[in-house]
């Protein structure tokens, strides 16, 4: 990776698209919009659940209320499978509401990455669960 690009870039092979996921964990999980942003193309394409957005400025929109909604919101990536720009990836997160109450999420997420290795399109499936504080996984 040469010293002026943020990001590992396609073509993908297993351990280049691993690298390029642990940006994206850890910006997540930074919970600054700023990080986060850094990883996305202006003219993201995106479904979060059943939330759809489309370009930059909607995304941090969307993160300003996801973030200060989900209060605690950690995430865990696993790499599923990995060809040219695309990526396949298992996810995991958890998060408390306003009373306290943790849930964990869990789903499947398909990224399409351009040549400078932002994401351009990204879809997320996925199903939330309430759980007890005692059973978090990810802290």
């Amino acid at each position: 990776m040469s010293t002026t690009q943020k990001f590992p870039t396609p073509p993908w092979d297993m351990d280049i698209a691993a690298e390029r996921l642990k940006f994206e964990e850890a910006a997540w999980n930074s919970h600054d919009i700023g990080q986060i942003l850094e990883g996305y193309a202006d003219n993201i394409e995106m479904r979060d659940g059943l939330s759809f957005i489309k370009g930059k400025q909607e995304l941090g929109e969307f993160l300003k209320t996801k973030l200060s909604s989900h209060p605690g919101y950690r995430v865990k990536l696993d790499l599923w499978g990995a060809l040219k720009g695309r990526m396949a990836v298992r996810f995991e997160a958890e998060w408390h509401d306003g009373s306290g109450q943790w849930h964990r999420n869990y789903g499947v997420q398909v990224f399409q990455f351009n040549d400078e290795g932002l994401i351009e399109n990204r879809y997320a499936s996925q199903e939330t669960a309430g759980i007890a504080e005692a059973d978090r996984q990810l802290s």
